[in-house]
């Protein structure tokens, strides 16, 4: 069974908005575990756009199933991580000017600052993901740098418009998930997902955890984030079986 971790962070967006105290995305996660959530998902990012330090902190009791935390390689957020101890850190690139995560982090490029921040993480018993474009060098890095799995983005499979531009990102997909299996590396999901494109996604061989937040947010003004969460669950579940 292919497990879902929802990303709460539009909920903070929410809140962010009016610098109030609601919606609570501590309060949405609770929800989103009640409707079956396998994880909590939430990025904090430099800027505090949306989670706060509060969130993390608060959420890491109440989360007793996996609890992701996004964040750039940045020693500011790496300390917060080893004083929160999440389940998982997902390391992911980003940029001030960026609306959402743009693109897989670039290891290859990034590779002694990664390698520096996945050992503090793992030397505090922190398992670490790294978020990666389909690409067989930038998986093949991932294995070297020693983590146990990689969050491959599914952004270009999720934005592109034709059917055949579709078919050659979902094969993409395809071969970097064998690529990393093949290496011994768990293999994520994540990134524009949604209702109706997370069927082939979650039909693909191997794939182990999906993480979508966007859609599942939107879903909920209209029936509620238990019933959107248990309708994603729905959905992926009829398409791995």
């Amino acid at each position: 069974m292919i497990r879902l971790g929802v990303n709460i962070d539009h909920i903070a967006t929410v809140r962010q908005a009016r610098r109030g105290a609601e919606p609570d995305p501590v309060h949405a996660a609770v929800l989103a575990l009640m409707g079956g959530a396998d994880g909590i998902t939430v990025h904090l990012r430099e800027d505090r756009r949306h989670i706060q330090d509060r969130d993390v902190r608060v959420l890491r009791p109440i989360v007793t199933k996996l609890l992701n935390l996004e964040m750039a390689v940045s020693d500011e957020i790496v300390a917060i991580a080893l004083d929160v101890k999440p389940d998982q850190v997902t390391l992911v690139p980003e940029r001030r000017q960026e609306l959402t995560t743009e693109g897989g982090l670039d290891v290859i490029a990034n590779e002694k600052a990664v390698a520096r921040t996945i050992a503090k993480l793992h030397h505090d018993n922190v398992d670490v993901s790294l978020f990666i474009d389909p690409n067989a060098a930038q998986i093949e890095m991932s294995k070297k740098l020693g983590v146990k799995a990689v969050e491959i983005q599914t952004a270009r499979y999720a934005e592109a418009k034709k059917p055949d531009d579709r078919r050659r990102e979902l094969e993409a997909l395809r071969a970097a998930t064998e690529r990393a299996r093949h290496l011994g590396l768990h293999v994520h999901m994540g990134h524009g997902l949604d209702y109706d494109n997370v069927g082939p996604i979650a039909e693909i061989a191997g794939v182990e955890e999906l993480n979508i937040g966007f859609s599942i947010v939107s879903r909920a003004l209209f029936v509620g984030l238990e019933r959107a969460v248990r309708e994603m669950k729905q959905a992926i579940a009829c398409a791995a079986t």
